[in-house]
């Protein structure tokens, strides 16, 4: 595929895919008679890959060192996981902010009619617990 079949293909621009191959996020890119980037399977597998932990909301440095330990010659695979164990935390975190403030929202449009509550009440529908934070605490007992 050329870069701007990629592109389309994971909703991403040319010129981030330039960029990621720039700084090591991607192989070298094989290219064509004619100089043109073709991505192959295994290029598209790190593209993915990038844009996945991107979304996760993992920073181009974290990116870079786990591409970097990935590409060593020793064993760094507990480094590697514990990258994205490290992410997976940060998501999770958000998450449940998330939840809370979802919480906290549909107090709001549930009392909208009562228009001003306490900061008290405010407060307590923030902090309810929800069903997230149950299944947080499941999973962070897992690990």
């Amino acid at each position: 595929m050329n870069i701007a079949q990629v592109s389309q293909k994971f909703g991403v621009t040319s010129e981030t895919l330039r960029y990621w191959e720039r700084l090591g996020l991607l192989p070298q890119i094989p290219r064509n008679e004619s100089g043109y980037r073709t991505y192959g399977e295994l290029e598209m597998n790190w593209v993915f890959f990038v844009k996945v932990m991107r979304n996760a909301g993992m920073s181009i440095e974290s990116l870079i060192e786990f591409i970097n330990l990935y590409r060593q010659q020793t064993d760094s695979r507990a480094a590697q996981k514990e990258l994205l164990i490290e992410q997976r935390d940060k998501l999770v975190a958000q998450q449940q902010e998330i939840a809370k403030t979802l919480n906290y929202l549909d107090f709001k449009i549930d009392h909208f009619e009562e228009h001003v509550l306490t900061y008290e009440n405010e407060k307590l529908s923030y902090d309810q617990p929800t069903a997230f934070d149950q299944a947080a605490k499941t999973a962070s007992e897992r690990d």
